[in-house]
């Protein structure tokens, strides 16, 4: 279910949200990493608040526990928040203000939730990870979060993204320097755009 919290109009948002989604395992981490490392100090990378522990090898989030994000959820806490596979997810309530100031964004989001979020935030822009199965399926195995049984039902459950805002689609089958640069490339022209 999501929740987009605050009650704000287009009007009152008028910088554009980049969310960018795709299947786990697909590489959006990685792709995140290295475009803040090269936009960081031109584009706002929007830092999650979800109900996972940190991890290494996972991206940058604020991780609480679900008592913890209940009460920031009653509180206000988010702009807007989700739950996807057992945990919860929250953006946090001052990219309401960083929108208003005419600003872009990006986010890690989830395909589950993006016809509310383009209900929420007028001006969405989706990028969307793909990459050749084999390829997630042996990235998803060399995590080894997931036994090869979790993987497979992984794959099986992959959704298509609902055509709810413009997309461009990212194929990350392959090196990771040479989609990082699209990838870049992407969100330099939807930030422009906005």
């Amino acid at each position: 279910m999501a929740n987009p919290a605050g009650g704000a109009t287009g009007a009152s948002r008028p910088g554009r949200l980049i969310v960018v989604v795709g299947p786990s395992g697909v590489g959006k981490d990685s792709l995140l990493a290295r475009a803040r490392s090269e936009l960081g100090d031109r584009l706002h990378f929007v830092r999650r608040t979800i109900t996972r522990p940190v991890a290494e090898d996972a991206e940058d989030h604020v991780s609480v526990t679900c008592a913890e994000f209940a009460a920031r959820e009653a509180a206000g806490g988010f702009c807007f928040s989700w739950r996807a596979h057992g945990l919860c997810y929250g953006l946090p309530a001052s990219l309401n203000d960083h929108l208003a100031a005419g600003l872009p964004a990006v986010v890690n989001g989830s395909r589950k939730v993006l016809p509310q979020m383009a209900a929420c935030f007028p001006g969405l822009a989706i990028v969307s990870i793909t990459a050749d199965p084999q390829v997630i399926a042996a990235r998803l195995v060399a995590r080894g979060r997931e036994s090869a049984s979790q993987v497979a039902e992984r794959l099986a459950r992959s959704a298509p993204v609902p055509a709810v805002a413009p997309i461009q689609v990212i194929d990350n089958s392959g090196e990771l320097e040479s989609v990082a640069h699209d990838f870049v490339a992407v969100l330099q022209a939807l930030s422009r755009e906005g």
